[in-house]
């Protein structure tokens, strides 16, 4: 219904100074008990009557069909244009005003924001224009209708010195909230529509009232239909993004050499989103030697993936120019630090494969890879050479460590997720290093190759989070083979 009939006898005495009538929501009335201000717009005159109820519902037609078209910020612009328009045309006024609260920026006048501003023939005025943002505050405080009516120039500055300056006759003002008496938990309405006028022959009653509030409440569930049809056009969009991030990541990851003579490798990563902080590479240096690298950057995600793209392609390249280990991580140390922004760091592994079995090492910051020694079944560790690449700028990597891989010996490196991975029956117990030992050793002295390997360590870690991932988890696999 477009109407709520008066509980009391009259309306609530209007203040001095041209009152603001409160005709959508009960009010206090002089003498404390509650008064009730008909929000009722038919006249009973029958063609009148039917002339308003259909002028309204052409309008909720006519923005619900733009609604229906909005599929980015420009038609949005024009929607919120054209209620302004509306608005100005229904009511006969001299200028309409969209006005949106912006909870960011606290309360009073400072936290309102004129989106739509218009006049009569249609010029746009800004969002600096002056309005009676006192009229405004009023309704986005209280949630409920008002006009006023200045008959004088001390009743203008009643209301404040905008509304005098401006030698205003009249003004409306009307909340926009899809919401009230809801239990969403927000208080006050998102918004106001705000028209005023000039002219002396154009004194808002109470039906125009009634009908703009109307209006009004039309409006604000189109909007909020806007607001969310605009909502899923960009988690589309947005997911659309994923999807393209996921597949070019994937395909930068690299093609695990075949027939390397002397060694058997295999590389393996999970996102725990749809993009990953992980990486891993193989790739041949300046000097022929073949390179590996497993590396993890701070978080995961979109902005981890991006950092993980730079440092993949700036190793890589710069391996090809140079064959010093140390000096490549310096180098690319000095690069992401100054690129990264503070808190954020790439621990990474660097391992360069000789065809004699000697591998050069370089672990900046990584979880300590592990070493199984063939002869008499042992399992080493790889602790660190230097920090995370991005903590300290000036950091310089100065020497590594040389080992040698003699026949079924077995070289891994893994990310923390995978050593972090948490038990789903005791979330406090993690599969740590002892669960990566204990793989490592059973498959590697049944002679398993290096995706087998691989392949076992990351089946026995996701059975033991339930396939729960908590973080991006990657394994390379190095096997030296017999020569």
């Amino acid at each position: 219904m477009f109407f709520r009939k008066k509980k009391g006898s009259g309306d609530a005495p209007s203040p001095a100074g041209g009152a603001a009538e409160v005709p959508a929501q009960a009010r206090p009335g002089a003498d404390g008990d509650e008064a009730s201000i008909s929000t009722e717009f038919l006249t009973g005159d029958a063609l009148a009557d039917r002339r308003s109820v259909e002028g309204l519902l052409d309008e909720v037609a006519r923005i619900s069909e733009m609604v229906a078209r909005v599929g980015g910020p420009d038609d949005l612009r024009d929607l919120l244009t054209y209620i302004v328009d509306a608005s100005i045309e229904r009511t006969g006024a001299s200028r309409g005003l969209l006005v949106l609260t912006s909870p960011e920026a606290g309360e009073g006048a400072e936290g309102h924001e004129v989106h739509v501003a218009r006049s009569r023939d249609g010029a746009d005025l800004g969002d600096d224009v002056r309005y009676s943002t006192s009229a405004v505050g009023r309704v986005l405080e209280s949630g409920v209708a008002l006009k006023d009516v200045f008959n004088s120039a001390a009743e203008a500055m009643d209301l404040g010195a905008s509304v005098f300056d401006l030698k205003l006759r009249a003004l409306m003002c009307v909340p926009l909230d899809t919401e009230r008496g809801g239990d969403s938990g927000r208080s006050g309405p998102r918004g106001a529509l705000y028209v005023d006028s000039k002219a002396a022959t154009r004194e808002f009653t109470q039906q125009d009232l009634s009908y703009f509030n109307a209006l009004a409440q039309q409006i604000a569930v189109a909007l909020e239909s806007a607001r969310l049809h605009l909502d899923s056009l960009e988690r589309a969009r947005l997911e659309a993004s994923l999807d393209t991030a996921e597949l070019v990541q994937k395909n930068l990851m690299p093609q695990v050499p075949a027939d390397l003579p002397g060694y058997d490798l295999f590389g393996w990563f999970r996102a725990a989103e749809r993009t990953s902080g992980d990486f891993y590479d193989f790739f041949r240096t300046k000097g022929g030697r073949q390179g590996v690298v497993v590396g993890d950057v701070t978080g995961h995600g979109p902005a981890s993936a991006l950092i993980t793209s730079t440092a993949q392609a700036s190793l890589r390249s710069t391996m090809r120019i140079i064959d010093d280990p140390c000096q490549a991580l310096t180098m690319l140390n000095e690069d992401l630090a100054e690129r990264m922004d503070s808190g954020l760091f790439v621990t990474l592994f660097l391992a360069l494969l000789s065809d004699d079995g000697a591998v050069e090492v370089v672990n900046a910051g990584h979880t300590p890879p592990l070493v199984y020694r063939a002869a008499d079944g042992s399992i080493e560790s790889i602790e660190g050479h230097g920090p995370a690449l991005g903590m300290m700028p000036d950091f310089r990597f100065e020497e590594g460590s040389t080992l040698t891989l003699g026949e079924g010996d077995v070289l891994l490196a893994v990310t923390d997720g995978l050593v972090e991975a948490r038990s789903l029956q005791a979330p406090d117990d993690l599969f740590g290093e002892e669960g990566l030992r204990r793989v490592l050793g059973g498959q590697a002295r049944a002679a398993a190759g290096a995706r087998e390997l691989t392949e076992a360590i990351v089946a026995e870690a996701l059975d033991f989070s339930g396939g729960n991932t908590e973080d991006d988890m990657t394994v390379v696999s190095v096997r030296r083979l017999a020569t």
